[in-house]
């Protein structure tokens, strides 16, 4: 596995420090994904879980444009992946899915995200679901959410090819 990850800073004000933490983070997924065929990366945790990398990286890109686009910025983009039909359908639809696609889908999420955090105070507000959202808490709830479906990533990764890491 290629690994160019920067570890976050020790010190630093909060947009640094949170900033960093969630690059870290999306990193490692990318670092979970190295280096694995088409095959591997659609492989299933287990049964009846339909979790796996290629699954991931299409929720992520889901995550990324909601809570940055359509949250913080008030986008009225769409769901990816058919989730207006099956919330699920970013997991469950990756026998056909192309990966090439799911790749460069999450990482355009990304760089539309970071554009969006750039322009935005922390304490810029965003509408969740009718309920005051600020942009603080978006980048700690991404930085969880990338590290929970990170520790996912790990063990569908070592039940590949036995490749563990952080």
């Amino acid at each position: 596995m290629t690994d160019t990850r920067i570890p976050p800073p020790l010190t630093g004000d909060e947009r640094t420090v949170l900033g960093n933490w969630l690059e870290w983070h999306r990193a490692t997924l990318a670092v979970k994904c190295d280096g694995l065929s088409d095959d591997q990366l659609r492989l299933r945790s287990a049964p009846p879980s339909t979790m796996s990398l290629l699954g991931l990286v299409r929720h992520m890109a889901n995550v990324e444009r909601a809570w940055f686009r359509r949250v913080l910025n008030g986008e009225d983009v769409p769901k990816l992946w058919d989730k207006e039909r099956d919330n699920d359908a970013d997991f469950k639809e990756v026998d056909t899915a192309s990966v090439a696609e799911a790749f460069a889908t999450w990482r355009e999420e990304i760089d539309l995200a970071r554009a969006v955090s750039a322009a935005k105070p922390l304490d810029a507000v965003g509408d969740h679901r009718g309920r005051a959202c600020t942009h603080r808490w978006i980048l700690v709830h991404m930085i969880e959410e990338y590290a929970r479906h990170n520790g996912h990533a790990d063990l569908l990764r070592e039940r590949i090819d036995g490749v563990t890491g952080e």
